[in-house]
């Protein structure tokens, strides 16, 4: 295909969207996986019963044990056009990008080109992507849930350290101080025991739940998006509010969690108001975001 062939339609990048989100629900149904509408797709559910209408972009949320069933299948039964990428695939786990594993649509690009922070992330990251976040146990104790929280704002920290370049300017005062300290500190550390570190720490709880179980019932458990970015590691959701239940999207059935409202509450606050005009863009990558005619 040539340049030519290449035009910006949001309502394009939703059709791949939802092609993805299909994708994944049918290999989850057919092996009995459990996965959830997150974040921005739970809040459009909710909202516009489908996809934020100037969105581009699809969340969804898995226990870790589940996901690591679905990644067994995703390479053999995702369509051609899709490819499960984790996080420490990138340069052979030797870049870092985040903690969370993506489905990617592949006739799609996100720039014009593949420009020097694309090319370092082997192309990959120039595609649209649906994002897969992980949900860990908790720790009964609150000192060592925020202990975890802490863990994982760690991780990233020294996960930074091994990205193509930083922007200091992103970041102002103490903020600066600590990205500075701990990508320093990262970039000594290989990225691979990096990420042993993150999942090590992140899954602790969830190794331990597996093998003996928990005699606190499911409102008395708790869990975390152990792989959010560090903004939004306070976050922090009852095992009872994740069980799930369907909710129409974009004229399919997706399931999400049973304490929707909590969960939005928690990350959006008043979810039902509208941004501003000048808010309601692409979040990811303005409109250079092209989706390939088929």
């Amino acid at each position: 295909m040539t340049e030519e062939n290449w035009e910006f339609d949001l309502s394009k990048i939703h059709r791949a969207n939802l092609d993805i989100m299909k994708a994944i629900r049918e290999i989850c149904d057919r092996h009995h996986i459990t996965y959830l509408i997150d974040s921005g797709t739970l809040l459009g559910a909710v909202r516009h019963k489908g996809f934020i209408p100037w969105d581009d972009d699809v969340d969804l949320v898995f226990r870790r044990e589940e996901f690591e069933r679905f990644k067994m299948y995703a390479d053999t039964e995702l369509p051609e056009t899709m490819e499960l990428v984790c996080p420490d695939e990138y340069q052979g786990g030797n870049a870092f990008y985040d903690f969370v594993p993506r489905v990617l649509y592949l006739p799609s690009r996100r720039h014009a080109q593949d420009d020097a922070d694309m090319e370092f992330y082997d192309g990959k990251l120039n595609h649209l992507w649906v994002d897969l976040f992980i949900l860990d146990h908790l720790p009964e104790n609150r000192m060592e849930r925020k202990w975890m929280h802490l863990l994982q704002q760690i991780a990233f920290g020294f996960g930074m350290g091994h990205r193509r370049k930083l922007d200091f300017s992103k970041y102002h005062g103490i903020q600066k101080l600590e990205v500075a300290v701990l990508s320093g500190i990262g970039h000594l550390i290989p990225m691979k025991t990096i990420f042993h570190w993150q999942k090590a720490w992140a899954s602790k709880y969830t190794v331990r739940f597996q093998k003996y179980g928990s005699s606190l019932p499911p409102k008395k458990r708790w869990s975390f998006f152990s792989n959010y970015q560090p903004d939004f590691q306070y976050c922090e959701v009852k095992d009872s509010w994740e069980e799930p239940i369907e909710f129409d999207f974009a004229g399919e059935k997706f399931t999400g969690p049973h304490a929707w409202d909590k969960i939005l509450h928690m990350l959006y606050g008043d979810y039902m108001k509208l941004p501003p005009e000048e808010k309601r863009v692409p979040s990811h990558s303005g409109r250079e975001i092209e989706v390939l005619d088929s």
